[in-house]
């Protein structure tokens, strides 16, 4: 709908008496000046737009309030403010409140009982009284507070100075009449306030979270508001006095990601004004939800540390250069800052080093029992935090002219987002003890190559000053790096991405294909299998190079359009921490892997080794419930073409022995029942790549018509080992072997899985056998029924009908022991005996687990179910070689014809 170059949008008002009517209110571009910003407004419903208000390319609109009572009139917060990386600029001669009267075609500057210089402004008109007008200002000592005109803006008063509502005005400081109560108001600041009496007094009123941005209030219900803060929205309907969950929204922001390397591996990351979060990445339930995720070391702005492979102590950051440790074991965390001062409110000139917001904290992959932090210097500490070494001399510019007040010219800002010349990356290379790179905010690159001896300025001679937010050793060659440098502080929305394969003597810039207004990159990494394969995120998705860089195209899939702050590749799979749609996951990279492999009318590609382990899944997304991966083994195959009526068909092969058979052809004779048996899987068959998980699972096994089975049809899970994947497509075969890993949390043998598997196939075999001999006996039955019908004349017939009829019962009698024809649904497992083929798969339910070792009960009574089955098939061959050979031969005797039709009438 246009208004793109606005970048930030304080308020969308609709006139309520024309739809098409429409005004926004601009704040602008918070890093430069610009003109695309004040109060626009539209006629045609946001077709055209009209800038009707502007000051000056430094002031935008803070706020914007219409009377309900005549849509004409206006009130608009007009905010003079520029942010700079070192220090935030709120307010000047040219903030001011401007009212309109002629529905937005011109305005008038309120001044009578103002501020002469403001800053931030919130402003809201009383539904309820429309000559009573608040607004809540950013000013200069004891005049900044809550002001109040009760004669439409004439004349306004300071009524309160409460600190509570103004404190950080930049960051908050919204205001908002109620729409029934003209002595209702409401302060959103870091907490939000209420006054009953017109604005004299305020108390807080408890939200689920902190950092309060907005409000709304239902016109017709005040008891009915909706707030928005940093921790997400809330509602409420009784006036605040309580609110909605905000644990059903997906809006977490990390800004770094980790992971460990346990079997299911843990995403680590700080999220923005919340904790630091370790959560799993599947679970064995439906999906990941609240139990499945702890805080752990550091804040809302952490980088994360630890060894991967024992995550026991957690190193964590937070704005200031706070830096904890954190112990699994005792869930007790202990700040271990390199020198603890107090941070809060200094100006970075009067500290002793310097943080960015955003610190980094690793850990040597050499020696995870070193730790390296960054300031403006880099700290190295081998005794879990409790002394630090200096092992750099300053590695930013230092300019020490950006080093005063965080905020000016009304309120200081030194929460620690103002502090410059600092670092924002450290890595250590994988392959090279005490080869560490360095990248800060103000876009310098170092490294060293003796563990800090000496440093060596590598920046690129063309990069200019700006935030080094990644900095990636290739996993294939220690001289090759890659980095990324931001510039959207200085309002530089390109990409910059430089290469190297001489530790930093020489840069090559690698942005070719990364297109589109704001896609700037904030992340590279390297595959870890395919040299050259890269993956970069944006600050509008992903995108991925196939030739190191040369050239590179979206990745996006169903990937939300948020952010990218960070990646990392685990167990091959790709981890994006968002801005705002938390952690995602892109399973197994191996399409992409292959990618550059000649194609083939058919191929099959390698999967990656699979740990057998077992988790819910769903289609679809559901509220609150992260997903988790397909549980099997996924693998990706090509096709040239796409296949529709050829076959196409996936067979899974143990020991030479075919266990599983899918193809891409739907069974159009498939039916089913409750209790009976589950959907056929489907083999996509497009042209081009297609991915399919195969669930571990044997061939399902025969139903019996109609049957309920308590247990299901499906077929068991197959055990670790070696299992071969095979592709057939008319007269072409493609195969690829996989290998399925025990859990190693499960303390258990191979001979254990072996029993288990052997067991697991004693018992489906039984129920195949009992299934297909009471499937051939009800097959004989309706045969007896239908010569029973057609014979019922004969006269000669009798004998053998009554001869029918006994064998009738004798199947029924038999088969009723084997299975439960009379139930219907689940709950009918309580009403009817459950026969054998329940009891046998109920033993396989308590067989087929995760712990392979079968307990001795269970053995047992597979002992008596497998004789109790010889029992009745001993039964059932009777039958078929004593009643049912007699009814044969007399029916031959009887040399009735194959085609029976009916006597004619007399």
């Amino acid at each position: 709908m246009g208004l793109d170059k606005t970048r930030h949008i304080s308020d969308i008002i609709i006139d309520p008496t024309n739809p098409n009517i429409v005004f926004v209110s601009a704040q602008g571009a918070q890093y430069g000046a610009s003109s695309e910003r004040g109060i626009y407004k539209s006629v045609d419903g946001g077709e055209t737009w009209k800038n009707v208000l502007f000051v000056d390319t430094n002031t935008g609109a803070s706020g914007l309030t219409m009377d309900m009572t005549n849509p004409t009139i206006l009130y608009a917060a007009m905010w003079q403010h520029r942010r700079f990386p070192w220090t935030m600029e709120s307010g000047g001669k040219n903030s001011g409140i401007y009212k309109s009267t002629d529905s937005g075609e011109t305005w008038q500057q309120l001044t009578e009982g103002l501020p002469k210089e403001m800053g931030k402004i919130g402003i809201s008109v009383s539904r309820a009284n429309p000559e009573r007008v608040f607004a809540v200002i950013e000013a200069e000592g004891e005049k900044g507070g809550v002001y109040r005109s009760d004669d439409a803006g004439k004349k306004w008063t300071l009524i309160n100075k409460d600190r509570i509502n103004i404190a950080r005005s930049w960051y908050y400081m919204e205001i908002f009449a109620d729409t029934q109560n003209e002595d209702i108001v409401y302060v959103l600041n870091a907490p939000v306030t209420k006054s009953i009496d017109g604005g004299k007094t305020f108390t807080p009123l408890p939200t689920p979270h902190g950092d309060n941005h907005d409000l709304w209030i239902d016109p017709l219900n005040n008891q009915r508001m909706v707030n928005s803060n940093d921790g997400g929205s809330n509602v409420s309907n009784n006036g605040g006095k309580s609110w909605s969950t905000q644990e059903n929204q997906n809006t977490a922001q990390f800004y770094r990601v980790i992971t460990d390397n346990l079997v299911p591996y843990n995403v680590y990351g700080g999220q923005q004004d919340n904790s630091t979060v370790a959560i799993a990445s599947r679970t064995n339930d439906r999906g990941i939800d609240w139990k499945d995720w702890y805080a752990v070391a550091g804040g809302e702005s952490a980088f994360l540390a630890f060894d991967p492979d024992n995550p026991k102590l957690i190193y964590g950051g937070t704005y200031q250069g706070n830096i904890d440790k954190w112990d699994a074991d005792t869930k007790e965390s202990k700040p271990i800052k390199e020198y603890p001062e107090l941070g809060l409110s200094i100006s970075p000139e009067n500290a002793k080093y310097r943080y960015n917001w955003n610190a980094p904290i690793i850990t040597s992959p050499h020696d995870r029992k070193t730790i390296y932090h960054g300031g403006n210097v880099v700290f190295k500490s081998t005794d879990e935090g409790q002394s630090w070494s200096v092992i750099s001399s300053d590695l930013t510019r230092n300019e020490k002219d950006k080093h005063g007040l965080g905020g000016r010219p009304f309120t200081n800002e030194a929460a620690g987002g103002e502090i410059y010349n600092t670092l924002t990356y450290l890595t250590e290379s994988p392959h090279e003890e005490g080869v560490i790179w360095s990248g800060s905010d103000d876009g310098l690159v170092h490294i060293t190559k003796d563990g800090g001896e000496n440093w060596t300025n590598v920046t690129p001679a063309d990069a200019k000053d700006g935030i080094i937010n990644s900095i990636e050793v290739s996993p294939h060659d220690p001289a090759t790096a890659y980095i990324v440098l931001m510039r959207y502080k200085s309002m530089d929305f390109e990409n910059y991405i430089y290469k190297t394969t001489d530790y930093g003597a020489t840069w090559t810039k690698i942005t070719n294909g990364i297109t589109g207004d704001n896609t700037f990159t904030r992340v590279v990494r390297e595959d870890k299998k395919v040299k050259g394969l890269l993956y970069a995120g944006t600050e509008t998705g992903m995108f991925i190079s196939l030739d190191d860089g040369m050239y590179w195209q979206p990745l996006q899939l169903n990937l939300p359009l948020t952010p990218i702050n960070d990646l990392i590749i685990q167990d091959n799979d790709l981890v994006a921490a968002t801005a705002g749609r938390a952690f995602w996951i892109l399973d197994d990279l191996a399409a992409l892997q292959n990618a550059t492999i000649p194609k083939q009318a058919l191929n099959i590609f390698k999967p990656k080794d699979t740990y057998l382990f077992i988790g819910g899944y769903s289609e679809k997304p559901v509220s609150g419930l992260g997903s988790n991966p397909k549980s099997g083994v996924t693998f990706d195959y090509y096709l040239s073409e796409a296949q529709d009526s050829t076959e196409l068909k996936l067979e899974v092969l143990k020991d030479g022995e075919v266990i599983r058979t899918i193809t891409n052809q739907k069974d159009k004779k498939f039916k089913s029942w409750p209790g009976g048996p589950s959907k056929p899987a489907i083999l996509a068959s497009k042209k081009g790549y297609n991915r399919f998980t195969w669930d571990f699972k044997r061939d399902p096994l025969p139903a019996v018509n109609k049957v309920f089975v308590l247990g299901g049809l499906d077929g068991s899970f197959v055990g670790p080992g070696d299992y071969k994947l095979r592709l057939t497509l008319g007269d072409q075969t493609a195969e690829t072997m996989v290998t399925i890993l025990p859990l190693p949390k499960v303390k258990a043998s191979m001979a254990d899985y072996e029993e288990q598997q052997n067991m697991l196939k004693t018992i489906e075999s039984t129920v195949v056998e009992i299934h297909n001999a009471v499937n051939d006996m009800q097959s004989a039955k309706s045969q007896l029924k239908q010569y029973s019908q057609l014979l019922e004349d004969n006269s000669k017939a009798e004998a053998l009908l009554k001869q029918g009829d006994s064998l009738i019962k004798r199947i029924t009698a038999w088969e009723e022991h084997l299975i439960q024809p009379n139930q219907k649904t689940f709950q009918d497992v309580i009403n009817f005996e459950n026969k054998l083929n329940a009891q046998l798969l109920n033993l396989r339910g308590y067989i087929d687990v995760a712990e392979p070792k079968v307990t001795a009960g269970a053995k047992e009574r597979l002992r008596d179910l497998l004789a109790t089955w010889n029992t009745f098939k001993t039964e059932h061959n009777a039958i078929i070689n004593t009643e049912m050979k007699a009814y044969n031969t007399m029916f031959q005797s009887l040399n009735i014809p194959a085609i029976i039709l009916p006597q004619k009438q007399n």
